[in-house]
């Protein structure tokens, strides 16, 4: 349909930022029924909060009965970025506005075979980077400022949306549009119909107590909104 997802599927990420902290192997486990598990890394400097590093990221990776899709919220992404495809991240995101050099970055990405990721805050205009998308594997567009979870899903994203997914459509990669931030059942159609097909969601997946039932009916509406009909 015009505007929607141009894949053959929706993907679900789950993101541990609303989970237990107290309880994080048993919190990936709930959600083996997602497409992978959404890490926000922070450093109380790119964003005005603290979460993990390397070494939590990799012992929870080695217990994940899910893939890891890491997005870092921190400064000197160049640095860091590629640690964590070193410890078995599937997919690494890095933020347009803290790195200096994008494509050496995302091409060290690819070379340790990790799906590379660029993410951009609400406010930051996708134009500048479309040149880019060869690039990438994914493209993150923020609909809330990055941070914290729990926040409400900022509509004025959506225009920004529509245009990155016309761009990703028109390149001749295969880059997904993912978006991050205030995703549950009564936002996710709107973000599938401008043209994502990859949903993060925190407090909407493990503020349910059936997770798997609440992975399962965000796909749902959002496989609705993209004209793509039931999953099998």
């Amino acid at each position: 349909m015009p505007g929607g997802s141009s894949l053959s599927h929706v993907r679900i990420h789950p993101s541990i930022l609303s989970a237990d902290f107290a309880r994080l192997g048993e919190e990936l486990a709930a959600v083996e029924s997602a497409d992978a598990a959404h890490i926000d890394v922070m450093d109380n400097h790119f964003v005005p909060n603290l979460t993990w590093g390397p070494a939590v990221v990799e012992r929870l990776r080695q217990v994940s009965p899910v893939p890891f899709d890491v997005h870092l919220m921190i400064d000197d992404a160049d640095r860091w970025a590629p640690r964590y495809a070193e410890i078995g991240c599937e997919s690494v995101t890095f933020h347009a506005e803290a790195a200096i050099a994008p494509i050496k970055l995302a091409r060290e990405l690819r070379s340790q075979d990790a799906r590379a990721g660029m993410a951009l805050r609400p406010a930051t205009p996708v134009e500048p980077y479309l040149d880019l998308l060869p690039e990438l594997d994914l493209l993150l567009v923020m609909t809330v400022e990055p941070g914290f979870g729990g926040q409400s899903f900022l509509d004025v994203t959506l225009p920004k949306i529509r245009r990155a997914a016309e761009a990703t459509r028109g390149s001749s990669a295969q880059v997904a549009l993912q978006v991050d931030g205030g995703i549950s059942e009564s936002t996710i159609e709107r973000a599938a119909e401008a043209g994502a097909d990859v949903f993060v969601a925190g407090s909407s997946v493990y503020g349910a107590e059936d997770r798997a039932a609440a992975i399962g009916a965000l796909r749902e509406r959002a496989r609705a909104a993209c004209g793509l009909g039931a999953a099998r």
